[in-house]
């Protein structure tokens, strides 16, 4: 081979090797030993998992770690305070300062030592002896007022499952709630608590209605969700808003989960009658104390009173 014919072979060469393919690779390909195989992340292959898929998974949450709820709902706390129900916007009104002396014994008692076999403190049931009588306003507005604490969270639940109202007090559309929850073993609290734009109050609904609501109160499933609202988080009120003590059993069956029971009186409205046998009713629970509500200091005012039973 002349001196040209190399030269020329060596350019073209050069220009192969430029360009990523030697010019006589492809005739020694044969004459060459087999390449060794290129690892996993310089030839990526739809059999050969990738960094990421690779990747050990992270660990398990715990398994009793509470889960966040995704279920949010706007309070008008506009209307609200239309209505009067105790709003922290609303100001220094009658009935704000009122429920700020209803809650506090019951914040007292709520967090203060008990003896062993004890009901919570944190657990308050709020109910009547018929209906009519305010138990679910005075309920809403002892979660808001509480709500308004420094170092507290309020959980209100609407226990009266047969004629469920505080949803529709605050205007709200139906949601699942207790029952389902008693009901359906794989549903978590998360998945029917609603959280609300007042952070430190959350609420469950009545939910679906059950014939067996009796029965379902008296449930192992309820002392254990019970046990569990009252524990998980140490600085949180939970509000029961009760059915009647006079038209249902359910009144009765609820009381004995409770560390703290508020009777709601309609001055003027409800009978002597009425409260004594409500009263006979809660024989054995500890706790028992009177809210006396509407009464008329003034014309057109109403003022709320607290009592020990």
């Amino acid at each position: 081979m002349s001196i040209i014919e190399k030269a020329a072979s060596r350019i073209d060469n050069k220009k192969g090797e430029a360009q990523g393919a030697p010019a006589g690779a492809a005739r020694q390909a044969d004459s060459l030993p087999p390449a060794p195989p290129a690892p996993p992340a310089a030839v990526p292959d739809a059999a050969t998992p990738t960094a990421a898929a690779s990747a050990p998974a992270p660990a398990a949450a715990p398994l009793h770690a509470p889960r966040r709820t995704t279920n949010h709902v706007e309070l008008d706390l506009e209307r609200m305070h239309g209505i009067g129900l105790v709003t922290a916007a609303g100001g220094r009104t009658t009935l704000v300062e009122d429920f700020r002396i209803i809650k506090r014994p019951l914040l007292k008692r709520a967090f203060a030592a008990r003896a062993p076999g004890e009901k919570p403190g944190n657990l308050i049931m709020v109910t009547s002896s018929l209906p009519g009588e305010g138990k679910t306003f005075c309920s809403i507005n002892l979660a808001m007022s509480i709500a308004m604490e420094l170092d507290h969270t309020v959980l209100l639940i609407d226990a009266d499952v047969a004629r469920p109202s505080v949803l529709r007090t605050l205007g709200l559309p139906a949601h699942r709630g207790l029952m389902d929850l008693l009901l359906d073993d794989k549903l978590d609290m998360s998945d029917v608590m609603l959280r609300t734009n007042v952070n430190t109050l959350s609420i469950l609904p009545a939910g679906s209605n059950n014939p067996r609501a009796t029965e379902l109160l008296a449930s192992q499933a309820m002392s254990t969700f019970v046990y569990e609202i009252a524990n998980r988080y140490p600085d949180r009120i939970v509000i029961f808003d009760s059915p009647p003590l006079l038209l249902t059993s359910e009144a009765h069956v609820l009381a004995s989960h409770m560390g703290q029971i508020a009777l709601v009186v309609e001055a003027e409205g409800t009978t002597q009658h009425a409260v004594k046998e409500s009263l006979r009713q809660l024989e054995g629970c500890s706790n028992v104390n009177l809210i006396y509500n509407k009464t008329r200091e003034f014309p057109g005012t109403e003022t709320y009173d607290y009592h020990y039973g």
